[in-house]
């Protein structure tokens, strides 16, 4: 009875050891991940709108068809991007993954407080590059440190109604995502300050 109990709980823990190994291997073995996907129909370092939702011509899999969805595919190796998203009328989120598809970090119109989401993305040896400056202060610019050079942003606007889905595609295709040109601006010393 012993011997049978043990063989059971041992094929369970075998079991379970093997779907945990697969599950988070296939990931990284996944030959046709987001980042495969997306890679012919965007470019580097720009923005790119995807198609409406439908489910046979759908790039992505589940894509909310009351969405309008746009895509930075990025590459920080040749420096820092500037990332700039006007508000829809709705609801607007950004969202950034690594290259291996994991989160890191996201924002939405409402937590931007702002008309337009602005942020710059740079690597974190990037961002310790930057030169310190006292009177720039973190309200003053968003800085997102990527822990990969390389991977996707994802850009969505709401359409609450049908209707309103050339409205929020219009939100997006007015997005930018480039390489920074220039240093990064110093922030003007506060008013009534001299």
């Amino acid at each position: 009875m012993i011997r049978l109990l043990f063989t059971i709980v041992a094929g369970v823990v075998l079991g379970l050891v093997v779907h945990l190994v697969s599950v988070l291997a296939l990931p990284r073995i996944a030959t046709q991940d987001a980042y495969s996907r997306l890679t012919p129909m965007t470019r580097l370092n720009s923005v790119t709108q995807l198609p409406l939702a439908d489910p046979n011509t759908s790039p992505m899999p589940f894509m909310d068809p009351a969405f309008a969805l746009a895509i930075c595919r990025y590459d920080l190796s040749g420096g820092p991007l500037k990332l700039t998203v006007p508000v829809s009328q709705s609801y607007t989120s950004v969202s950034f993954y690594t290259r291996n598809e994991i989160a890191y970090y996201a924002i939405n119109d409402r937590s931007a407080g702002k008309k337009v989401i602005e942020l710059d993305l740079m690597t974190e040896a990037q961002h310790d590059a930057l030169p310190e400056d006292e009177e720039i202060t973190a309200a003053d610019r968003l800085i997102i440190d990527s822990p990969a050079t390389t991977g996707l942003i994802v850009m969505k606007a709401l359409a609450a109604e049908p209707g309103l889905m050339p409205q929020a595609q219009a939100t997006l295709n007015a997005a930018t995502c480039a390489p920074q040109t220039e240093a990064p601006a110093k922030a003007e010393a506060p008013r009534g300050r001299r």
